[in-house]
């Protein structure tokens, strides 16, 4: 039986490129959005021809700033996919919006063009860290945004940045509690991290600022669960918190390593055919992706079969981010793999003598609170 598919749709225009920020996002003084939609849709007609008719359980379309995508575009896309695809009766649909005035007066229509589940990027409810963050809002606007879309889509998550220069315990506490009392049933909650290449980067190195570290930050990342908590959403992966049943079903197709598409400038993408995992990349400029889509349907420029220790590897990191861990099971069916040919043992059982790692109900692999604060350092050392 054939993997269910995720769709991820990727618009990589912005109004202003935030400093942190090391996604594929572009700023341009205009942007033909009419044609851009049109390409979109080829590549989703190409690719859905190489995956043939999956159950289709997700569609996130990302950025970028997709808000700055024409309604029309957006309806068009999903009355697409929905043909091309069996959508699952709770087909969820995703759009990232950044909350100003300007992008906040168009969610009725991207609603009225299905989307279901809106995510709004507010990153901090106060204007100096606003300022800070390179973000176009205001706080007030970022309220106001949030009480519209509640009032709009019946699911909204929206995202926050912590652990900011000088921000400590007791005031993060406060914006989140401020925060949660905004929130319907999801949010995403994201330490502040200084990516190679983003301006952040260049002036971090030169001591411009600096950030909460070591025992600083895991107190932030504990408070944060503490308070999320108090308002029943749960730490259901590394970043991201929601009340039960109201799990991004998008992302979680990522994390449990199911098979997804992605359409855009810069997307990649995981299919399986034949029985082999094919992962590819499309080009990053959106010129350039739009030529090659108008001249050949698609813009890919790496695709190949992951290898079974690949593949292994690749569910374990995704996995393990998950409150739920990861079943052996799951990562030999999708390896090809005995779970020891994936796993260092002698690793593993040091790694739960640590507390770093357990085993849950099921016979699942999770990693604890402190293993997730080290994931990128105990995964290295775990996976062969």
């Amino acid at each position: 039986m054939a993997e269910p598919l995720a769709l991820y749709v990727h618009w990589p225009f912005c109004a202003a490129k935030c400093p942190y920020c090391d996604f594929n996002s572009h700023v341009r003084p205009g942007v033909d959005a009419a044609r851009h939609g049109r390409a979109l849709l080829a590549e989703l007609e190409h690719e859905a021809g190489r995956a043939g008719r999956r159950r289709l359980v997700s569609i996130f379309f990302g950025g970028g700033t997709p808000s700055l995508m024409p309604p029309e575009a957006v309806a068009a896309l999903i009355a697409r996919a929905r043909t091309l695809f069996e959508p699952a009766p709770d087909l969820e649909i995703t759009l990232e919006a950044n909350p100003t005035s300007v992008e906040a007066g168009k969610l009725r229509e991207f609603r009225a063009a299905g989307v279901n589940r809106l995510s709004l990027g507010v990153q901090a409810l106060d204007a100096a860290s606003l300022g800070f963050l390179g973000r176009n809002h205001s706080a007030g606007e970022a309220v106001a945004a949030l009480e519209h879309a509640r009032a709009t889509f019946p699911r909204l998550s929206f995202d926050l940045i912590y652990a900011r220069p000088g921000q400590g315990e007791a005031a993060w506490r406060e914006e989140l509690r401020r925060a949660l009392s905004l929130a319907a049933d999801h949010l995403s909650l994201y330490q502040l991290t200084v990516e190679p290449g983003t301006r952040f980067a260049t002036e971090h190195a030169r001591g411009a600022f600096h950030l909460p570290e070591g025992d600083e930050a895991a107190a932030l990342y504990a408070a944060t669960a503490e308070e999320a908590a108090r308002f029943g959403l749960l730490p259901y992966e590394v970043s991201n918190y929601a009340r039960p049943g109201a799990e991004s079903r998008h992302n979680l197709a990522y994390w449990r390593y199911g098979d997804y598409l992605g359409i855009g400038a810069g997307a990649h993408q995981r299919l399986t055919t034949g029985g082999e995992v094919f992962a590819a990349r499309r080009h990053r400029a959106p010129e350039i992706w739009l030529e090659r889509v108008e001249r050949d349907g698609h813009a890919r420029v790496e695709e190949e079969a992951l290898t079974p220790v690949e593949r292994g590897r690749e569910a374990m990191l995704m996995g393990l981010r998950l409150a739920e861990g990861i079943d052996p099971a799951r990562i030999e069916a999708r390896s090809g793999l005995d779970f020891d040919a994936v796993v260092d043992h002698a690793m593993l059982e040091a790694l739960m003598e640590e507390g770093y790692l357990r085993w849950l109900p099921g016979g699942r692999l999770g990693a604890t609170m402190e293993g997730r604060l080290r994931l990128d350092a105990l995964l290295p050392v775990l996976l062969r």
